[in-house]
């Protein structure tokens, strides 16, 4: 049987991008090769040390709180198999998003959203170009404006755009408002989560 190891889990809100606001339950996965300077979470990128939950555990979580959406994120959580957790949350009616660099192939069982937040300094694989629902892209330097047109010419999916200010960056949001009133295809997503205190 398939099992996960669980940073932690809880009930809260939506911080960034597409779905910012919407009460969901986020399952952390453990492990990240990515290494992005400003990440949030590196407590989380230890691939070994966490406790492996299966799919039925992690629904036992969910099934006493009113979450309709369930994130997937890490850590980088495709370096895991997730079809059997994906399938599992579905059936149960749960609308199911995923949040990756997109370093790795995409799950064989689709999530109902794909948020892909490619990374400069590790190519993405190139299927996500095709399933993303959402672009994600941290701004922590002038020049990622131009390498995020790239990313957003590359998908045929036609993903939902968003600029990220990179949070430890205090020039970001500076470069970014601008951007995105000259280039209107762009949204702005801020982590509310900061904001506002909570996980």
């Amino acid at each position: 049987m398939s099992s996960y190891p669980i940073v932690e889990h809880f009930y809260s809100l939506q911080g960034e991008g597409y779905w910012a606001g919407r009460a969901a339950y986020f399952i952390r996965l453990g492990g990240c090769d990515i290494g992005c300077s400003w990440c949030d979470t590196q407590y989380s990128w230890p691939l070994e040390g966490w406790k492996n939950h299966t799919p039925e555990t992690i629904l036992s979580w969910i099934r006493p709180t009113p979450a309709r959406h369930v994130v997937i994120t890490g850590g980088e959580p495709t370096l895991h198999p997730l079809g059997p957790l994906i399938r599992a949350l579905q059936e149960e009616g749960l609308f199911v998003q995923l949040e990756t660099s997109g370093a790795y192939p995409p799950p064989e069982h689709l999530p109902d959203w794909i948020t892909f937040s490619p990374k400069r300094f590790r190519p993405p694989h190139p299927a996500y170009y095709e399933v993303a629902h959402e672009l994600k892209v941290v701004i922590h330097a002038p020049s990622d404006l131009q390498w995020a047109e790239t990313q957003r010419n590359l998908c045929k999916s036609n993903p939902v755009a968003f600029l990220q200010p990179e949070a430890y960056e205090p020039n970001a949001l500076n470069w970014v408002l601008p951007y995105i009133q000259e280039n209107p295809i762009w949204r702005l997503s801020l982590q509310l989560h900061r904001y506002i205190g909570i996980p």
